[in-house]
């Protein structure tokens, strides 16, 4: 097959390629044969990972590299800084050598953005509580051992790190007790989110204990379970046709029975990825079961850098019964210098989409930036009456939830793409922003509340 097509899955979307056989399926398949070998590089740093629906049924061979699809999933050399890219080169077939030099490039890289090990992680009795983040106080996420991979990797992925077998980059729990134990003192959270990784990537025999430790005695205050996945976009048959799909949804069905929300947080990068007819099904079969679907994604650079292919995306949700949730500014992790984005950009992308869609696909707010401090929305640029132009932005969610809702504005800058590089504009907005960055008027990085 040389380009994406619709239809049911076949025995192959099972399968996964990566590594060496990744690099082989590139010469295959494009007739450039360097691209094999900026595979082969690259990989060393970055994890890399297609299943069988993606090569199949998603990426449009003829127009690969420049294909959206191959874009989003395929290693290119600008993913990483030309210096770093030589130095990988230079060590291939010096094992040691080559070690050395892809971890340093890692650390560069920012494996683990908005202090996710630091401040994230809860701790109790002077420990810390495995597995779990707890930044918000409403929101608890639980990342299961058995699900801390994908179908395939998004090469943007922020948590690229948990993928590339380092055990003190990943984040895995060690059971549903330790995580059950911990929610039962914290009444506070209602919200349970199961992510990873791709929880759909558990076996249900494996993902079923965790769903049976929310609905025992003591933990009644969890009323909406989340799961993130991109299942659908990948492999939509562990919902359709996998030995165990049919179980998996009986799971859903159940908590939906015990008055549970069940909430799938599908990840979708371009609407492509809605076209084949299994994954149409997919939906379909979640929603039967009880689920409510939202979507989410970064807006990247090379992918979805398009008010149009938003607004396709959104309308074709919108149509499957899919509630647009969030629309993502590229973190400042991994692969950003390849599929970072202005926020000026990223601001002017999500209004062009939203102007071409009536009211109810209007639902997706951003650009979001996910912060240490929490979640910033860009509601838009304003001149004030002085002339000054500012970004106009607000909380959706934040660590002090005294800061939610409340408007702020940080100075205009057509070339930040981040957080850390924006200014607060007065002295009320600075009370917004890390204190160290905020007293700093060059708006230096680094800082922390």
């Amino acid at each position: 097959m040389t380009g994406p097509a619709s239809g049911s899955a076949s025995g192959s979307a099972t399968r996964t390629v990566s590594g060496r056989r990744l690099a082989a399926l590139v010469r295959d398949r494009c007739a450039d044969p360097a691209l094999a070998h900026d595979v082969e590089v690259v990989a060393q740093v970055l994890p890399f990972k297609v299943s069988g629906h993606v090569v199949d049924h998603l990426v449009d061979w003829r127009s690969a590299p420049d294909d959206p699809l191959y874009r989003l999933l395929f290693p290119h050399r600008d993913m990483i800084d030309p210096a770093h890219f030589r130095a990988v080169e230079r060590a291939l077939g010096n094992p040691a050598a080559l070690r050395d030099t892809v971890a340093a490039v890692r650390r560069a890289l920012n494996p683990h953005p908005g202090e996710q090990l630091t401040r994230n992680v809860p701790r109790e009795d002077g420990g810390e509580v495995g597995g779990m983040q707890h930044k918000y106080e409403q929101t608890a996420l639980v990342f299961p051992r058995h699900g801390q991979t994908c179908h395939a990797y998004c090469a943007y992925c922020f948590r690229w790190a948990q993928f590339v077998g380092e055990p003190g980059l990943r984040i895995a729990d060690d059971g549903p007790k330790r995580v059950t134990d911990y929610l039962r003192r914290h009444p506070e959270v209602s919200d349970v989110l199961f992510t990873g990784g791709d929880p759909l990537v558990m076996r249900t025999e494996l993902l079923e204990p965790y769903i049976d430790a929310l609905l025992r005695p003591g933990l009644e205050h969890i009323r909406t379970v989340r799961i993130g996945t991109k299942a659908l976009s990948f492999h939509p048959a562990r919902l359709v046709t996998d030995p165990d799909a049919a179980a998996l949804l009986r799971l859903v069905e159940r908590l939906t029975r015990e008055g549970r929300h069940v909430a799938v947080m599908v990840h979708v990068s371009h609407p492509r990825e809605l076209d084949p007819d299994i994954t149409r099904s997919a939906v379909s079969a979640l929603r039967s079961a009880g689920a409510e679907l939202r979507s989410q994604a970064p807006v990247v650079r090379h992918v979805n850098d398009d008010p149009e292919v938003w607004a396709q995306a959104w309308r074709a949700q919108i149509a499957l019964g899919i509630h647009p949730y969030y629309f993502f500014v590229e973190r400042d992790t991994g692969a950003r210098r390849y599929f970072g984005l202005p926020i000026q950009r990223a601001y002017e992308i999500h209004r062009g989409a939203t102007t071409r869609l009536s009211g109810l696909g209007r639902t997706a707010r951003g650009p979001v930036m996910s912060t240490t401090e929490g979640k910033v929305t860009v509601d838009g640029v304003a001149r004030l009456p002085d002339g000054e132009r500012v970004f106009a932005l607000r909380f959706l969610q934040a660590r002090e939830p005294d800061l939610v809702g409340r408007p702020f504005h940080a100075r205009w800058d057509p070339r930040a793409q981040w957080w850390s590089e924006l200014r607060p504009f007065g002295a009320y907005d600075r009370l917004f922003f890390p204190l160290e960055r905020a007293a700093d008027p060059a708006g230096a990085r680094g800082g922390r509340r």
